[in-house]
């Protein structure tokens, strides 16, 4: 299993990072777009939508939504989806603090999951364009969020292994601590101190880019329990097997799904 993660690894990270700096925003936008697509067909099955029709046209249906936001102009459209983003995760953030592991899939249940799914994933797709496509540079930006995040993640890990004590979500994810959480701000909130010293013109703006960064990966963490959340009602262990080693697309993105629009959100801050 670890040598299977270790090569996936080593062979996305390039990929990603060589994407990320090379592509035009139009190229990123459309790979994203396949991969929320992907994700989408994953969180369907979490929902779970049965009949394999249902499965096939909701992730279809996320992509026309992406596709008419592009031809908006998406421009016209983000300040409404990162504030209907922003909304959904501060909702998210009450349901999963409150969350009971249940089996239940009613109608109403599932077009509520339905539709969750899709405030997850376009929002998401929305602000990562819009912040690749920034002048002022959109691609290390979107660099700079994504090495945050995965520092976050790596930060949490190992500080709960070494420290933790307090479960943070037993119910939900009961390998999570608090004090994973509190490793992952202190590498995430070094990266972005070090990010805005190096980069920064100003001290009040280094300072308010370690203050989004925290921000971010608070947000993260939400994400990725929304999506241990579903998971653990619908009785799996990963969104699927795609990646080997380490299950799904929602599995390796449920932190970014989050973390993007917040981000997006509190650069725009920054300049005002």
């Amino acid at each position: 299993m670890l040598k299977a993660r270790l090569i996936s690894a080593a062979i996305m990270i390039p990929l990603v990072v060589g994407g990320i700096l090379l592509l035009p925003t139009e190229g990123v936008a459309l790979i994203l777009a396949l991969v929320m697509g992907v994700g989408l067909w994953e969180w369907a099955r979490m929902v779970p939508l049965q009949s394999v029709p249902s499965r096939l046209l909701y992730p279809a249906a996320g992509l026309l939504l992406m596709w008419l936001a592009w031809l908006a102009p998406l421009a016209v459209l983000i300040d409404i989806l990162l504030v209907a983003a922003l909304l959904w995760w501060l909702g998210a953030l009450y349901w999963v603090s409150r969350a009971q592991i249940t089996t239940e899939s009613g109608a109403l249940l599932r077009v509520m999951k339905s539709v969750i799914g899709l405030l997850v994933m376009l929002p998401a797709w929305a602000a990562l364009v819009m912040l690749h496509g920034r002048e002022q540079e959109g691609p290390l930006l979107t660099l700079f969020l994504l090495v945050l995040i995965w520092l976050a993640d790596s930060g949490a890990y190992f500080a709960g292994r070494r420290w933790g004590r307090s479960k943070l979500a037993p119910v939900i994810s009961p390998g999570k601590t608090w004090q994973g959480v509190y490793g992952g701000l202190v590498a995430s909130g070094l990266f972005a101190l070090l990010a805005g010293l190096l980069y920064s013109q100003s001290p009040r703006w280094t300072a308010g880019l370690v203050l989004v960064a925290l921000l971010t990966v608070m947000f993260s963490v939400v994400g990725d329990l929304l999506e241990s959340l579903m998971k653990r009602q619908c009785g799996i262990k990963d969104s699927s097997h795609i990646i080997p080693g380490h299950g799904g697309i929602l599995d390796r993105i449920d932190s970014l799904t989050a973390a993007a629009p917040v981000f997006l959100l509190g650069l725009n801050w920054l300049e005002l």
